[in-house]
């Protein structure tokens, strides 16, 4: 059987590990073709230094129904990134669904640091890998996009508009970053609805990328043993549950319903009828806000 979304093109920006990687798959699983950048290679690494590579990304992809593409990119010179959607556009003549979830900033910031003290090389280069480079993704994209009604944009962020607005997030330069791409899928939705497409900011909630897996000492397979130290993380969710999100958005003929909101794969689960992978739905924001932030003992009892 055909997937839902069998004949769509995806580029998911930001597609090496976490977030990036859990939409990429997931839409691969609907049947779509998708174009997954990053810095990250085989050949070689991005500052962060990590293991997780594009190809690997794509690699998933395929393996999951669809038809993966890995482009090296960097998401911060407008040349390459005209060259990658010069490309897309050359081998499919279109383009369905853009995500932009370029990052690359987890070792940028401070926490609880003030702008004073924190380091303003590190914090500036942070705002350009998180803002700019969405803007820059965004610029050379969009006319592609457009060229089919109904097209999908997805700005990734972290927090949605309610929670970041009541909440200090971690430091100034990474509240600053967070909170400009929901805006920019709120000032994106004034720009492509009157011209059929749909803009949303999606978060996920306490995500177990790898890098935070990693923090923990734990694996995806044994991931509860960290909750004996940090409790509340009994609230997390695979990267697959917001590819999920992704992908039932981009399958929804109603979809511009969303137009310029703030949503959470968490908030849309109930909606769509999507599970994480092991069946839950949990639902973090809701939880951070009624549980963990008034400090109460962790219980996931009713939010998962």
């Amino acid at each position: 059987m055909p997937g839902p979304l069998e004949g769509k093109v995806a580029l998911v920006a930001g597609a090496t590990r976490g977030a990036g990687r859990g939409i990429a798959v997931e839409l691969g699983a609907a049947g779509a073709t998708v174009y997954v950048t990053g810095r990250t290679t085989r050949a070689k690494r991005s500052e962060y230094d990590r293991p997780e590579t594009i190809e690997d990304t794509a690699d998933l992809v395929t393996a999951a129904g669809g038809q993966g593409i890995a482009v090296p990119t960097d998401h911060l010179e407008p040349s390459a990134v005209r060259a990658l959607v010069d490309r897309i556009d050359d081998e499919q003549g279109r383009l369905d669904i853009l995500v932009n979830d370029i990052w690359g900033g987890e070792h940028l910031f401070a926490w609880d640091t003030p702008v004073w003290e924190h380091d303003l090389d590190k914090g500036l280069r942070l705002l350009r890998l998180a803002v700019e480079t969405h803007a820059i993704t965004s610029h050379h994209a969009l006319p592609l996009l457009l060229r089919r009604a109904g097209g999908l944009v997805v700005e990734v962020t972290d927090g949605t508009a309610e929670y970041n607005r009541d909440t200090y997030r971690v430091s100034f330069f990474y509240d600053l970053a967070k909170s400009s791409v929901l805006r920019m899928a709120f000032a994106l939705g004034h720009e492509l609805g009157p011209r059929g497409a749909t803009a949303v900011a999606l978060t996920p909630g306490w995500l177990r990328s790898e890098i935070m897996l990693d923090q923990f000492g734990v694996r995806e397979e044994n991931w509860r043993d960290a909750l004996e130290r940090v409790p509340h993380f009994a609230i997390s969710e695979t990267p697959r549950y917001v590819g999920r999100a992704v992908t039932a958005l981009a399958a929804d003929p109603e979809v511009a319903r969303w137009n310029g909101q703030s949503l959470s794969s968490g908030g849309l689960a109930p909606v769509y009828g999507f599970t994480d992978l092991d069946g839950s739905r949990p639902d973090a924001w809701r939880y951070l806000v009624e549980v963990q932030d008034v400090g109460k003992p962790a219980d996931v009892t009713g939010y998962r």
